[in-house]
């Protein structure tokens, strides 16, 4: 077998003398015994490469077989082929080098959903629903994602030319951009509702710049008149744990007090994270909003807040994610990712969901729609906040006020995943550039007619999609909201005022706007009975 095709496993060898010196004797107790498994290992790779009937890939076979290893641990524990991770370490740590645009591949054509703001291709006046036809003069019609990445990322200061077709201007224009550090913002809305005292902030993940964001928002929404907050975590899968113990650090007025803490097996994984008094500086009445998507250090914050009966927690269940992965670098910059901890809330609960059914029961069921008045709790352990509130452990964070989010037809998101109302938003701000002088304004007074729902209907039947004519009328305000939305983006020119504009229409943040009373009930609760 060729030298590169045992580059993984000399990997995991690596990797099992790094757990070796974290674990010590511990990991090789039975060492005769991993001898052996090694072994077996060896031997069925040797016979796939010398006997298989066709010329094996031995680099799947190997990224299969540790894929299979990891499977057998939990859901969370997995292998990181070297082009992934590269994506993620851009993700997480908030930047990466290119132009800054968010793209869609629509009709086999690269379209700008939106610019980054201040990014390269902003400042240069790209703008969305402009179409990518040619980059470096090769036409970009049939391009992948993989491909974009490939040809419009590159070091700072290189170029790159891409010739761009705008409805409206008959001829195409050249723009040669000049590459730069692209931030990856993980807050994607920050904004005073239409109250001028209710703030709205959403974060979309936690990255290692996540903190960062959530102090200037808030700092920015506080000299505008902000008195009380909304934290939206709906979605949220998750990222740093160290940066959700900080966002939940922002709001804890006490110094010293619990935030979360890590259990394993051996001490090393044994960690507590502890508020700073920090949020002395923030302290106005919190709603945090949670969905079936809230995951890892999503729950990190609701559960502190909680638990230290800082705010009111509102919405769906949370998935219920409680365990800790650290990452082992391989050779080939791959990556494996294995649970090392489980974290708890300040009050002890594990939070995480029993997965002894396999991954897809465990992905499924922490995304199903219950009733939570009709969860059995009698099988749950109690615990209890600061204040002496009942709180349960296992399953996820469990909210204290349930909010059920308005369902939209199974038709309505076909046409969002077609793009189909970003298609109609773009047509309609070009003809009506008129409206995107005073965001203010087209909030207040923009309303979707019935003429415009009849075009929009046009343009899905032109597209030969099949409307189902009742689950239309059924997601009448839907589709409206949705279209406000994308016409403010798009005539804005930036995608946080496609979420300002949703925000105005999700029944969710309508519901939650109404128990700050109750918010502040339960802070006054908060009198620091749990120890540390």
């Amino acid at each position: 077998m060729k030298r590169k095709h045992w580059t993984v496993i000399t990997g995991i060898l690596i990797v099992l003398i790094g757990l070796s010196a974290l674990w010590g004797p511990t990991l090789w107790a039975d060492a005769k015994n991993i001898n052996q498994q090694l072994g077996k290992l060896s031997f069925v790779l040797r016979v796939i490469r010398d006997v298989y009937v066709e010329e094996p890939d031995m680099s799947k076979v190997f990224d299969g077989a540790i894929r299979g290893l990891l499977e057998t641990l939990d859901p969370h524990s997995a292998y990181i082929p070297a082009d992934a991770q590269k994506r993620i370490s851009e993700r997480f740590h908030g930047e990466f080098e290119g132009i800054g645009i968010q793209f869609v591949i629509q009709n086999k054509v690269l379209t700008v959903v939106s610019p980054i703001p201040g990014t390269p291709a902003d400042r240069l006046g790209i703008r969305a629903g402009d179409r990518i036809i040619r980059i470096e003069d090769i036409s970009a019609y049939g391009i992948t994602n993989e491909e974009v990445f490939e040809k419009l990322r590159g070091p700072k200061g290189t170029q790159v030319t891409v010739t761009i077709s705008r409805q409206g201007i008959p001829d195409p224009m050249d723009f040669t951009i000049t590459r730069d550090k692209i931030p990856i913002h993980s807050v994607s809305a920050a904004l005073l509702l239409d109250d001028d005292e209710t703030g709205y902030v959403k974060i979309t993940q936690f990255t290692a710049v996540t903190v960062d964001e959530v102090v200037e928002s808030i700092d920015s929404l506080q000299t505008l008149g902000m008195e009380q907050l909304i934290l939206d975590l709906r979605g949220n899968p998750g990222g740093y744990l160290d940066q959700a113990w900080r966002v939940a650090n922002l709001f804890i007025a006490e110094e010293g007090k619990t935030i979360v803490y890590t259990k394993g097996r051996v001490a090393k994984s044994n960690k507590t994270f502890t508020s700073t008094g920090r949020g002395k500086k923030y302290d106005f009445p919190l709603i945090v909003l949670i969905s079936h998507g809230s995951a890892s250090a999503s729950e990190i914050v609701a559960g502190a807040i909680q638990d230290l009966d800082r705010g009111l927690i509102a919405g769906q269940t949370s998935f219920g994610k409680g365990l800790v992965q650290t990452p082992f670098n391989l050779p080939d910059k791959s990556v494996v990712r294995i649970t090392t901890a489980r974290y708890y809330t300040p009050s002890g609960r594990l939070i995480q969901r029993p997965y002894d059914k396999g991954l897809v029961d465990y992905i499924k069921e922490g995304r199903q729609d219950e009733d939570i008045s009709e969860i059995d709790t009698t099988k749950r352990e109690v615990f209890h906040t600061a204040g002496g509130r009942v709180v349960y452990g296992g399953g996820g964070i469990r909210p204290d006020t349930i909010i059920v989010p308005a369902r939209a037809e199974a038709q309505t998101f076909r046409l969002m995943s077609k793009r189909l109302f970003f298609e109609y938003a773009s047509d309609f701000a070009l003809k009506h550039s008129e409206l995107g002088e005073n965001f203010r304004e087209f909030s207040k007074g923009f309303q979707v007619t019935d003429d415009m729902m009849n075009d929009f209907r046009e343009l899905i039947v032109s597209k030969e999609f099949e409307l189902d004519t009742v689950a239309w009328k059924t997601d009448d305000n839907f589709i409206r909201t949705t279209l406000r939305g994308e016409i403010a983006s798009t005539l804005f020119n930036r995608r946080q005022y496609y979420y300002a504009v949703q925000v105005q229409g999700d029944n969710q943040i309508a519901a939650a706007r109404t128990l700050f009373d109750r918010a502040e009930e339960i802070a006054e609760l908060g009198s620091g009975q749990l120890s540390d």
